[in-house]
């Protein structure tokens, strides 16, 4: 049996649904899973386990039609028995219906691009599945015959996890000498945000800055674009402390987030990777829910499994509004530094 899923973008998206990929190979029925990513992203792919076929299509720049045909004509020479649509918009639902049948996408309750619906199997979601890891796990077991797809009880959330030996990624066994961090105590912050309303005002993270070097702890600003380079390196010269010198591929930022004490930031990939590999988080909340899309700890027993995540809620009296843009924003305002820094000064 060989399996198609369609999950294009983006970063943290992708890391969702790491948990259905697992949910897929673990079926004896599968031979082969494939996955076609938008080649912006295609550089996630790489904490994927080696046995994944990647895909990537060229949807941005001078001819995104002749890619996506080149694309489509190359997956339909495979043959696929399913396709699953983990994006639900109508790019995606186009892309997976030409490439063949039968599709398996998104309740059409709460799809987001609603024509997409018309274009495969609608998947029904339980009640209870709020956050999209158990959506994503829902969706990819439709094709199969599993408890997963009975919908008389939620399919459970699971933490995405990353095995880096699996993978794709290179150990980068050097990354912290290079960067003179060996010897240094260090936190992640990553001011950057997909959308402008997930963002901190510039004063409350250089008040996390500035608290984490009172206590010897190095301020690390991440950042995965030029605009964001230009903010890290700002709130580091206005605090004493470090920005990335320069853009870390997958393997070097496995690596940066593994030396780490933690990372903090907003409902962005780079937190959701970090919380994939077993590290501890602190994120804040406003335009975007935590119910929706946060990393969850894990319990057994009244006791948290694992390493534990954060989650600093703003509850506006207007959110979760899932805007990118605002004309009265106040989410992020109400967001204090001390939250996060007594946090953790406690790990």
């Amino acid at each position: 049996m060989k399996i198609l899923i369609v999950k294009l973008s983006a970063f943290g998206d992708i890391i969702h649904a790491l948990p259905a990929l697992n949910d897929i190979l673990q079926q004896p029925e599968v031979e082969e899973v494939h996955w076609l990513v938008d080649s912006r992203y295609g550089f996630v792919t790489d904490i994927f386990p080696s046995c994944v076929h990647v895909h990537r299509v060229s949807l941005k720049g001078e001819h995104p039609l002749r890619s996506a045909w080149h694309m489509i004509k190359r997956l339909r020479h495979i043959g696929f028995d399913t396709i699953i649509d983990l994006q639900g918009l109508m790019k995606s639902a186009l892309l997976a219906r030409a490439c063949g049948s039968p599709v398996y996408a998104f309740d059409k309750r709460f799809i987001r691009e609603k024509p997409a619906a018309l274009l495969a199997t609608s998947v029904r979601f339980h009640a209870q599945e709020k956050h999209v890891v158990q959506q994503y796990r829902r969706i990819a077991a439709a094709p199969f015959h599993t408890k997963l797809n009975l919908l008389n009880q939620p399919v459970p959330y699971t933490q995405p996890q990353i095995n880096l030996a699996e993978s794709r990624c290179t150990p980068d066994t050097g990354l912290l000498s290079r960067l003179n961090l060996q010897h240094r105590t260090y936190v992640i912050l990553h001011a950057a945000g997909g959308w402008e309303t997930k963002q901190l005002p510039e004063k409350t993270w250089l008040s996390i800055a500035r608290g984490l070097a009172d206590k010897n702890i190095l301020p690390l600003f991440s950042w995965g674009n030029d605009t964001e380079a230009a903010q890290a390196q700002s709130l580091a010269e206005l605090s004493d402390g470090y920005a990335l010198p320069e853009r870390l591929n997958m393997s070097a930022l496995c690596a940066l987030i593994e030396g780490a004490r933690a990372v903090v930031g907003a409902d962005t990939g780079l937190l959701h990777l970090a919380a994939a590999l077993n590290q501890t988080t602190i994120t804040f909340w406003g335009p975007s829910a935590s119910w929706n899309s946060a990393p969850l700890s894990v319990e057994k027993n009244g006791i948290v499994d694992g390493v534990k995540h954060w989650h600093i809620e703003s509850n506006p009296d207007c959110g979760p509004c899932f805007k990118r843009t605002c004309e009265q924003f106040v989410c992020m305002n109400t967001i204090q530094a001390e939250s996060i820094l007594r946090i953790l000064y406690e790990l």
